[in-house]
């Protein structure tokens, strides 16, 4: 059965995700109660798999948890913590789970995260654990050899950031992950939508693989300005900064800010990708405000 997230690809629907953190412990409660509210404003919940480095949960556990009360999961996969062996050990295990939708990413470093001794692998990286899952999908494993138990069928998408600093290397390596079996791109948090603009214009233009840009939901001033501190890549504008700091109500001003930026991206890319970290139950107010109907159940 096609999954929704598919089939709105597939039918060029202006697309809305969101992104939910796996809870940092044995209770998936405030992660599901989360989801649930999102549960008809988002074609699919985005569960990160160890997002900065951080422990948390498995995103495979929490997808199949969200699965199993009926929210539609993409399940984050990255690199960094598994061989070969785990990661198509995990993939086949989602795919038997009934998880078809997979980001396939490379990971943050460990050195960001909240265990600096652990040991990295990075035996791939996001480009060839698409052509992995590629793979798996056709039926053979890392080796090529056929897998006698079937093939599978995951839906994979990747990262893409537009604010890349080497145009040739963004090119290159978003042309790099379309060959290597990408169906959808989410991008990192969008701050600059002229270079967004010109991303859909110039590298984005030959492909009908759709693009969600990155919103993020701003708290405060001081929530932009340790994010433009500690974020590699992130330039929040400060006119954007000013607003947040001007007003009795920054919280407020972000979900306004927030659906402003969802109003922009719907006139250049084909969908969005929500993060409010922590509030993840504000993303309908933002929706709403933004104009976004809601997508069913």
């Amino acid at each position: 059965m096609t999954s929704r997230f598919r089939r709105a690809v597939r039918e060029k629907q202006f697309l809305i995700t969101a992104e939910v953190a796996p809870p940092k412990g044995g209770n998936p409660a405030r992660m599901l109660e989360m989801a649930k509210i999102l549960r008809g404003r988002v074609h699919a919940v985005n569960i990160t798999d160890g997002s900065r480095a951080v422990l948390r949960m498995s995103s495979l556990a929490a997808s199949a948890i969200l699965l199993q009360h009926g929210i539609e999961p993409i399940c984050q996969m990255a690199c960094r913590d598994r061989n070969c062996i785990g990661l198509q050990a995990d993939l086949m295990g989602a795919h038997a789970l009934g998880i078809r939708n997979i980001l396939a990413l490379t990971g943050d470093p460990i050195k960001a995260g909240d265990h600096q001794k652990a040991k990295p692998v990075f035996e791939l990286e996001s480009v060839r654990l698409l052509k992995l899952i590629s793979k798996l999908n056709s039926g053979v494993d890392f080796n090529d050899k056929s897998l006698p138990d079937e093939p599978l069928d995951l839906f994979a998408g990747a990262a893409v950031d537009p604010q890349l600093k080497s145009w040739s290397g963004l090119q290159q390596r978003f042309e790099r992950k379309l060959e290597a079996g990408a169906q959808f791109f989410q991008s990192q948090m969008i701050t600059d939508f002229d270079r967004l603009d010109k991303f859909m214009n110039q590298i984005a233009l030959s492909t009908d693989k759709p693009i969600l840009a990155g919103i993020f939901l701003l708290k405060s001033a001081k929530n932009a300005e340790f994010i433009n501190r500690c974020v590699p890549g992130v330039n929040i504008p400060q006119e954007i900064i000013d607003r947040l700091a001007k007003t009795k109500e920054p919280l407020q001003e972000g979900i306004k800010i927030a659906a402003e930026q969802v109003r922009l991206a719907q006139k250049m890319c084909q969908g969005v990708h929500l993060m409010a970290v922590k509030r993840e139950d504000l993303i309908p107010q933002i929706l709403d405000l933004a104009g976004i109907e809601p997508v069913g159940n």
